[in-house]
């Protein structure tokens, strides 16, 4: 169903289907496979058993599923899975802010939080042509933390529509996030929920939304990546909700 249409008429139906590994990823299962054979041949079963899950939970890390991204041009699409942890009024990071960039004043921040659990390809939020990619070696501090937007290891995005409207999107290394990887470059014309690039082992993805525009997801709301509508454009509306 990759790169299919879909819509909410009537009629069809889907089947559901293993996600595949992504190619950065089937190095690191090979590695953990080839390992636990080793422990399984010296006749090591109790450490076998426990290498065993250690590549299922590789295998589960790199999964690269199948998402059905709406196309609406007013939408922002959530760039990754994991919990919403802060919605924050602040500045625009100093690396994409000015008239380049996203401008100097202050915008919503979405925050996304990724465990070691979750899908960590991200995808962009909006169709458009990638202005600014802006890599910051930091630190690895926790990725829930506020602080990590400014000291942790990153890399913005600013994309920009074609009437000229522009989303940031930052990826955040983490505690254990130790690398990364970009699947794009700047200059070029990006689909709304395609793939960008993944942060390797537990990290945390930022989105600065323009001015007038409020989330449509709730803090402590679980996103998926290139599925979940997190904002319209243009539409400043306060939503309330209850976890139950």
């Amino acid at each position: 169903m990759s790169n299919s249409i879909s819509s909410n008429r009537p009629g069809g139906g889907i089947k559901w289907r293993w996600p595949s590994i992504h190619p950065e990823g089937r190095k690191f299962a090979l590695i953990a496979a080839i390992v636990t054979l080793c422990f399984w041949l010296l006749g090591w079963e109790i450490v076998g058993w426990l290498m065993a899950g250690v590549t299922a939970w590789v295998c589960s890390f790199f999964r690269d599923p199948v998402r059905v991204t709406p196309t609406s041009p007013d939408l922002v699409i959530s760039p990754a899975d994991g919990l919403v942890t802060q919605i924050a009024e602040v500045p625009p990071p100093p690396e994409i802010a000015g008239a380049e960039g996203l401008g100097e004043g202050p915008m919503l921040r979405v925050s996304i939080f990724m465990s070691v659990f979750d899908v960590h390809i991200n995808r962009t939020p909006i169709a458009g042509t990638l202005r600014k990619i802006a890599y910051i070696p930091g630190k690895f501090v926790n990725a829930d933390l506020d602080k990590a937007s400014e000291e942790n290891e990153r890399q913005h995005f600013v994309v920009e529509r074609a009437d000229g409207v522009r989303i940031g999107f930052t990826q955040i290394a983490g505690l254990v996030a130790r690398r990364i990887l970009p699947f794009v470059s700047m200059g070029q014309d990006v689909s709304t929920g395609q793939r960008v690039g993944l942060i390797r082992f537990g990290s945390r993805v930022d989105v600065y939304l323009p001015a007038g525009t409020t989330p449509q997801v709730l803090l402590g709301q679980r996103a998926l990546a290139g599925e979940t509508i997190i904002a319209r454009i243009g539409v400043a509306e306060t939503m309330d909700g209850v976890a139950q």
